[in-house]
């Protein structure tokens, strides 16, 4: 018996997909395949195979290096591979031994921007079968699977910067780990929120992008100008489960590589160090669903729960309650970078305290919708480059521990950047913090995962604590 038959327990249509996969590898329509997962960071690491390749590992899977899992941002490793002592309490990981990826046919994708190149996102396994508890992909399925049969249902709103790219700085003088960032221009003056013009600007690089993730199939909605310099949002229609944070990473790595091939650079970091340039958020729109109807509506005829006002039912509550206590906990996988935390400003239609708000866009989160199918939470709090894995467990953990609880969310906030509330974190360090120490969360999510995942993080701190800045720089080289 094969590998992937004795453990993956693929079901029906991933059977049938496979099939397909195999029968377009034979046809000669596909020449590679590229096989990757998604890291703790989020970011797409893999191997390509040939053609006559895939068969074999759509039976076997392919091996890769666990020691993927031991890095940082940058690539280094922070955990001990070769020692005697046991990484991360997992002895598989020892000397970077390989793991196995396991594909998941139901991603299968052909890359328009790369002729005959097919693309499959992989589950992690030990070479004994196991899943590797580390694997992101992994932990939110379990979180999923908490949900008491009930279905998790997201849509994103990501925003980003595109740019035009003057000079990637690939001189030997500009390697490093990491190396010089590139040199951009603006595409536009900004400034202009969803204006036509500005749009029209950015629309030849914005329609190459447009009809590349079509083509994908991914369901984007809009393509819109953001407030600030060469930014834009798009929005994808809701999906189910796991569909949303595979669309994430799809989005993301197709949008930098696409627009890279076209002289254009790309990036979902947050708050890049460009004058009159703004921080972009990821506002994740969920709901829970029984069937086909939403859970998050109050029964017709009846009003809300008590302190919240009307449109939200007792397990609507009760979620938006979970979100607001586990905010500041959560807000280390939502907002996962250092860079992350200078977004959370007063009046800056970025939120700063764990409040919600009827249509309020000042709020943390937003409620939304008047009935069975509309009414939705838009959390606010999460930046576009967050794993979406990690973003989305948290909130659904977050939100089940509040239905758990009983939580009450308490009333709207209507002035959202004044009414006192518990505040987001400062930094990424105070937010690791917040999720160490909360016991209901680290429990849904697993203790052993969040020590792995505060060790990484906290790894990168050090680092960055450890660099002169430029700040530091301007204040102190001269008047001392």
């Amino acid at each position: 018996m094969d590998f992937v038959e004795r453990h993956a327990g693929w079901t029906a249509g991933q059977a049938a997909a496979a099939e397909e996969i195999r029968d377009r590898a034979a046809g000669g329509g596909l020449k590679v395949v590229r096989l990757v997962f998604a890291d703790q960071h989020g970011l797409l690491r893999g191997k390509t195979v040939t053609a006559s390749e895939v068969p074999a590992v759509l039976r076997e899977g392919t091996g890769i290096a666990s020691s993927l899992l031991a890095k940082d941002t940058s690539g280094r490793t922070v955990f001990p591979l070769f020692t005697r002592e046991t990484p991360l309490g997992l002895p598989e990981l020892r000397g970077a031994a390989d793991m196995v990826m396991v594909p998941d046919p139901l991603t299968f994708r052909m890359l328009p921007w790369s002729p005959g190149t097919g693309w499959l996102l992989c589950d992690l396994r030990f070479a004994s079968g196991a899943p590797v508890p580390l694997c992101t992909r992994g932990l939110l399925r379990s979180v999923l699977a908490q949900a008491d049969g009930l279905t998790y249902r997201t849509g994103l709103e990501v925003e980003f910067h595109l740019f035009r790219l003057d000079d990637p700085r690939l001189g030997a003088a500009d390697l490093g780990q990491p190396g010089a960032a590139p040199e951009v221009g603006m595409l536009n003056h900004g400034y202009q929120y969803l204006s036509e013009l500005r749009y029209d600007e950015l629309d030849p690089m914005l329609d190459v992008l447009r009809g590349t993730l079509e083509e994908l199939g991914l369901p984007l909605r809009t393509l819109e100008v953001e407030f600030g310099p060469s930014q834009v949002e798009l929005t994808l229609r809701p999906a189910d489960g796991l569909g949303t944070a595979d669309a994430m990473v799809l989005l993301r790595s197709a949008v930098k590589q696409v627009a890279a091939r076209h002289g254009h650079h790309a990036t979902f970091m947050c708050r890049p160090q460009l004058p009159g340039v703004f921080s972009s958020g990821w506002h994740l729109h969920q709901s829970m669903v029984r069937g086909d109807a939403g859970v998050f509506a109050p029964e017709p005829g009846a009003g809300g729960s008590s302190g919240t006002g009307p449109g939200l039912s007792p397990y609507g509550s009760a979620f938006l309650g979970g979100l607001l206590r586990h905010a500041r906990a959560t807000s280390a996988l939502s907002t996962p970078t250092l860079n992350g935390f200078k977004r959370f400003r007063s009046l800056s239609l970025a939120p700063d305290r764990a409040v919600w708000g009827r249509d309020n866009r000042g709020a943390m989160v937003r409620v939304l919708g008047d009935g069975p199918s509309s009414t939705r939470l838009e959390n606010r709090i999460g930046e576009p480059a967050a794993n979406p894995y990690l973003y989305l467990a948290s909130q659904l953990a977050a939100g089940l521990d509040g239905v758990a609880r009983g939580l009450d969310p308490g009333p709207a906030a209507d002035e959202p950047y004044a009414t006192r509330a518990e505040p987001l974190p400062r930094s990424l360090g105070e937010a690791l913090d917040a999720l160490t120490a909360d016991r209901e969360l680290t429990e849904r999510l697993g203790k052993d995962f969040v020590a792995y995942y505060t060790s990484v993080k906290r790894a990168e701190i050090a680092r960055f604590d450890q660099e002169v800045t430029d700040w530091e720089q301007r204040e102190y080289f001269r008047v001392f």
